[in-house]
């Protein structure tokens, strides 16, 4: 049987002779091909295919919905997005669609959250069929890809694709129409020989001009010859045609239940799908097609949907396309537009969109005629030189002059002139019957920006702005989740334009105005929650039981609007999501007990709220026993002296947690400090912070009961053997009332008159450093022994330790750095003249004198004063009466014991 291809067929055949030395291979893909094409032509419900962000395809679209006008639209996008697309009402495109899910069941854990995107612009025929169908009464749009929770039932968990741009993030692209080859020899081979250098300069010149002004037949039979291409040449991944077929059963599975269940002609209805699925050979391709497709349940994951804003720039780098393809592509929509004069549709009340104009009539219905073989005449035609494209071409080279002006490049009229003939010289070169806007982009930069960029842009980034640059989409406020609009109205007195992209700055006089103070509160609760940049404050802070009195707040709401909308997604109010958002960081399985403190803390400083702080309080001590490590301890510290300060100071009694934290915490360091002073890991930063807890938490903690004998036994089982926890045990022990000042100084001289000790004296001196954390009264003996360090130490030892000693206190410079800049100038001289004749504090004090001449002292002082000395007796409830002393022989035979021991320890 004779069918409208035999003569393609025989031409194909007698090229594959030619070419492939006789049939084989090639002749099968180039015969198949032809195949796939009638096989998409035959079938009764028409089959529309189309590429993402194609002009061509999008004009070939508003033209044949006005002369077929169908009944029913089906359209490649998941099916679960359908409730969403009357909201594009509400936004300036482009935009993309949504499913969100941050409550995992049924995934791997780690790829949480779930994410789905299927970006919307208007140069896209997708949009040209949702506008006809939602605008056009009696008309039926019925979306038929997988869900999005199908997406990540049907890929690899190894291979999981995610990719990162400004505004689409971590989303798994869904794109109709996506015909880029995935063989990359091919690829290769279709830029080399079309000596284009990417795939949308390709696409542009060989594809997209052809079909502009190409009629419906024509452009249905080289889109389905496209994509049977690289179906055809497409890598054997198995998974990935695994997909692709069951997407392509799905979809026809989807619509031959509609049509079962509605009873619609298949003539009434268009099948919007990308060209790659449109000449698919799988059982149940067509309206015919077996019905042996099992679609799976959905997982118990929560989806949640939405609109969020997309530009050109995040369509490119979500699918792989060329900087400025699609502001290139937006550019050609509007071209097409004046040429061929097509109406397009658009959704009434289209943000950003023209003003509606009278409804025109629909034109009558173009009755069907049967399908003729339109690709022979295509592909013989050559390119037609447009006189309209010169005109253009010289636009374009005056204002990209007029833009390098503007941006510091020093151009000029002959600089327009050699654009313009380098872009037709480019043009030739390449094989083209004109020049296209890459070869336009490659001459001014060729002839423009020589080998300097005066400004912050090149001038192949302003060939892509004057092209349409990056026109960002926005979601108006009626299609805003109920989170994004609250948030809206609670800042509505700041009477800030928080939809407008951009940076603005809100002041708040809360003192003056005290009904501002709630915007200062959800302020702070943005700044936890958004991204960096969203809402930055610039005067003001917020900490634990103070009041705001004055702000300053630099404001980009308007640009970060995705991660407002994403916000939406996990609760109904700000304050539901940043509670949990706080469990989530608490309850995390690697969470930590300085973690889950500042979980408190921001609960505390952020919601005012009890309930949860005291929660989250409760769980820390649960942490707390569970930990083996000493890891956090500063941190720890820090955190609970400033919630004991806040509940000391703004309640009435301590919450009971913290009482238990605190009780918890004192037995729970004690028994590690003896491990953590002898081993490598921990640091002496972390001992210090254990001691200062214990130190400082240590009324506390006796008043809850606890004893102080467990830091006792700690500290006499702790024999550290590095340098800076030795000192740090000297000075624990001296807080301890366990070594007295005298002693701690002579072992420091002990080491500085040790020329063996001399190389580590400074780690004994940093050891001293951190040892004011827990023993801050020890803060003169350390500008006593860095005094004595700076007079002593040779310089190969000390001008080493100096970097050391910098870092140290600029790490805690909080804590340690004023305690000794108070003491040293205390201490030191104020003035430069004094200098020469100060004596240090510590070299005037007296020797001690022996203990017997001491106790002579003593006993002739009290001879000399005996009333003063009754009334002490008299105070301590002593009685007794003066006797005079004995002394030499008769002190000796009074204390016996005494002299016996003396003589023990003289024998030894």
């Amino acid at each position: 049987m004779s069918g409208p291809f035999d003569a393609l067929r025989t031409r194909l055949h007698e090229a594959a002779a030619a070419f492939a030395d006789g049939p084989g291979a090639l002749e099968g893909i180039l015969l198949g091909m032809v195949d796939d094409v009638d096989h998409a032509m035959r079938e009764p419900m028409e089959i529309f295919p189309v590429c993402h962000h194609s002009p061509a395809s999008a004009v070939a679209m508003a033209r044949r919905l006005r002369e077929k006008q169908p009944k029913v639209v089906y359209l490649e996008l998941c099916e679960d997005m359908a409730p969403l697309l009357t909201e594009l009402r509400n936004c300036r495109l482009p935009v993309a669609v949504q499913a969100f899910a941050s409550e995992v069941e049924g995934f791997p854990a780690e790829w949480a959250p779930l994410s789905v995107v299927a970006p919307i612009t208007e140069a896209s025929a997708e949009y040209q069929a949702i506008a006809y169908a939602l605008d056009t009464p009696g008309v039926e749009l019925v979306l038929v890809d997988r869900s999005a929770d199908h997406v990540f039932q049907w890929q690899q968990p190894e291979t999981t694709p995610t990719d990162e741009d400004a505004l689409h993030g971590d989303a798994i692209g869904v794109e109709i129409g996506d015909l880029r080859p995935r063989f990359a020899e091919l690829e290769e081979h279709l830029l080399h020989h079309g000596k284009v250098r990417h795939w949308s300069e390709w696409w542009h010149q060989y594809v997209e001009l052809p079909l502009g002004d190409s009629d419906h037949d024509t452009y249905r039979q080289v889109m389905f010859l496209i994509g049977s291409l690289f179906r055809r040449l497409a890598p054997g991944d198995p998974q990935r045609v695994r997909v692709d077929e069951d997407r392509e059963r799905h979809m026809w599975t989807r619509m031959r239940e509609h049509l079962a269940a509605t009873g619609t002609d298949p003539a009434d209805c268009l099948y919007v799908c990308g060209a790659f699925h449109a000449a698919s050979r799988v059982a149940e391709f067509g309206v015919r097609g077996t019905d042996g497709f099992e679609i799976s349940p959905r997982s118990a994951s929560k989806w949640q949907y939405g609109l969020i804003p997309s530009s050109h720039a995040a369509i490119e780098a979500q699918f792989g396309l060329a900087a400025g393809s699609v502001s290139i592509a937006a550019t050609e929509w509007a071209k097409n537009q004046r040429r061929t004069k097509v109406k397009p549709f658009q959704l009434a009340g289209q943000a950003g969109g023209r003003k509606a104009k009278k409804p025109v009539p629909p034109p009558a219905p173009v009755p069907e005629v049967a399908a003729m073989d339109q690709l022979s005449g295509f592909l013989r035609r050559p390119p037609v030189l447009d006189s309209l494209d010169e005109a253009e071409l010289l636009g374009w080279s005056v204002e990209i002059v007029r833009a390098a002006r503007r941006n510091g490049y020093l151009a000029s009229t002959a600089d327009a002139i050699a654009v313009f003939e380098t872009s037709i010289l480019l043009a030739g070169m390449r094989d083209r019957a004109r020049p296209t806007p890459y070869d336009f982009q490659d001459a001014a930069i060729t002839c423009i920006e020589k080998d300097v960029v005066p400004g912050r842009r090149d001038v192949g980034r302003l060939v892509e702005i004057m092209m349409g640059g990056d026109r960002i989409g926005q979601v108006g406020y009626d299609a805003l989740p109920p989170l994004a609009r609250d948030v809206h109205d609670r800042l509505a007195p700041l009477n800030l334009k928080l939809q407008q992209r951009g940076v603005q700055r809100a002041l708040l006089d809360i003192a003056a105005h005290p009904e501002l103070e709630p915007c200062s509160d959800l302020l702070w609760m943005l700044r936890y929650l958004m991204p960096h940049g969203a809402a930055r404050p610039i005067m003001g802070e917020r900490r634990l039981g103070e009041r705001p009195i004055q702000e300053s707040w630099d404001l980009a709401i308007g640009t970060h609007q995705r991660s407002l909308i994403e916000l939406g997604y996990e609760g109904v109010s700000i304050e539901q999501v940043l509670e949990q958002r706080l469990r989530r960081a608490a309850y995390d399985p690697q969470a930590t007990t300085a973690r889950v403190l500042e979980a408190v803390e921001d609960a505390t400083r952020y919601l005012h709220s009890p309930r949860l702080g005291g929660e989250l309080g409760t769980h820390a001590l649960e942490v707390l026993a569970r930990e083996r490590t000493v890891d956090g301890a500063p941190e720890v510290l820090r955190r609970v002296r400033r919630l004991l300060a806040y509940y000391r100071t703004s309640e009435p009694t301590l919450p009971s947690w913290i009482e238990s934290f605190v009780r918890t915490g004192y037995a729970h360091y004690c028994t590690l400090l003896p491990m953590a002073f002898t081993e490598e890991d921990a640091t002496v930063d972390q001992v210090a912070a254990m001691l200062g807890f214990l130190v400082s938490m240590e009324s506390l903690a006796l008043s809850l009961g606890c004893d102080r004998t467990q830091l006792e036994l700690a500290v006499a089982q702790s024999h550290p053997e590095e340098p800076s926890k030795v000192a740090l045990l000297w000075a624990a022990q001296v807080q301890l009332g366990r070594l007295s000042r005298a002693e701690l100084r002579a072992r420091c001289d002990d080491l500085l008159g040790n020329p063996l000790a001399l190389p580590s004296y400074p780690r004994y001196l940093n050891g001293f450093v951190h040892a004011l954390e827990p023993a801050p009264g020890l803060v003169d003996f350390v500008v006593e022994a860095m005094s004595n360090a700076f007079a002593r130490l040779p310089d190969p030892l000390l001008l080493p330790w100096l970097p050391i000693l910098i870092t140290t206190l600029r790490s805690r410079g909080a804590q340690l750095v004023p305690l000794l800049i108070r003491e040293a100038g205390r201490v030191f001289p104020g003035r430069l003249a004094t200098l020469d004749e100060w004596v240090p504090p510590w070299h005037a004090q007296p020797e001690l004198a022996p203990a017997r001449a001491a106790t002579g002292k003593g006993a002739a002082l009290l001879a000399a004063h005996p009333a003063t000395c009754d009334a002490m007796a008299r105070l301590l409830g002593c009685a007794g009466s003066w006797q005079v002393a004995p002394a030499g022989a008769a002190l000796l035979e009074e204390y016996p014991d005494t002299v016996m021991a003396l003589e023990d320890l003289l024998a030894t």
